[in-house]
């Protein structure tokens, strides 16, 4: 009696589709092990993402209003601005809300918490269908944030932090936590930036660093500094949803985020002054880099 052999036929939409439900199995094993409010605020921002996803590879038929100078607004803004607030209030009812297009919604029941979130930044990246914008969420507790996510739709990048517990970085293949860069010689730094910034004051750093970068996107550029991949960021003027999340990921990786004078107060932060992210020597350097052009 002969034997053959026949090879089995594997149909490779089917392969990756079983690659793509067993990394998401993966992955809601790890969402369901952190703590039950940073549950609610990753539900919040993937619910939103999806949204986002939707919309990104419809960017031309958006339509689109001019806010101010490179600062726009769209219908996917005011959307996942409302998916954000629906999720986390079907969750935490009492708790106010800070939002970059609907201002303050105040708490209820004299609760103490409040919602920090930005539905969009790198709104304009996102009407150029540029794959890098975030939607960021963090919870402050009176006047210190205790918890933040920031997350990347395209990449599922999802950057998240707990008070007192480690920043950490989820992605399709796995998380790990994240600790600031280490480096403290000026000339090998990747330093992030706004533009406004670039032409003017940072200029006169331009030969002296490895480089500058500018995305146009805070939250991620902060998260950046957090995973070490930038050895720090620089800003002025900067609007709380774009750095509550932040100011909480660079101090649970080891570093520090405080303006030029050393003020570290979350309502600080916000002010006039430069916002320095780094770590703490590589602060010091700054920091007397930037007086020297005060």
């Amino acid at each position: 009696m002969a034997f053959t052999t026949e090879k089995r036929k594997i149909d490779p939409i089917q392969r990756r589709r079983e690659r793509l439900e067993r990394a998401e199995t993966r992955e809601r094993q790890r969402i369901s092990s952190l703590s039950a409010i940073m549950n609610v605020m990753v539900k919040a921002v993937q619910k939103a993402g999806r949204s986002l996803i939707r919309d990104f590879g419809e960017v031309g038929e958006l339509q689109v209003t001019r806010k101010g100078p490179g600062d726009f607004v769209s219908n996917a803004d005011i959307q996942v601005e409302q998916i954000l607030i629906d999720s986390l209030s079907e969750d935490r009812p009492d708790y106010g809300f800070i939002s970059e297009e609907r201002g303050v919604i105040p708490s209820k029941n004299d609760s103490p918490f409040t919602w920090i979130i930005d539905p969009i930044d790198g709104t304009t990246n996102f009407i150029h269908a540029l794959p890098f914008f975030a939607v960021s969420v963090a919870l402050k507790y009176h006047d210190a944030v205790t918890a933040a996510v920031v997350f990347n739709p395209i990449s599922n990048d999802l950057y998240y932090a707990e008070k007192g517990q480690g920043a950490f970085l989820m992605t399709p293949s796995g998380q790990k936590r994240l600790r600031v860069s280490g480096r403290t010689n000026l000339s090998e730094c990747l330093i992030g930036s706004v533009s406004r910034l670039q032409s003017a004051v940072l200029q006169n750093m331009s030969g002296r660093i490895a480089g500058f970068r500018y995305y146009g996107a805070t939250t991620l550029q902060l998260s950046e500094v957090t995973a070490g991949q930038l050895d720090a960021f620089i800003a002025q003027k900067t609007p709380i949803w774009d750095i509550a999340a932040a100011s909480l990921f660079i101090r649970e990786a080891g570093g520090t985020i405080a303006t030029l004078s050393g003020k570290t107060g979350l309502q600080d932060l916000t002010g006039e002054e430069y916002v320095i992210a780094s770590n703490l020597s590589l602060f010091t350097t700054i920091q007397k880099e930037l007086s020297k052009k005060g």
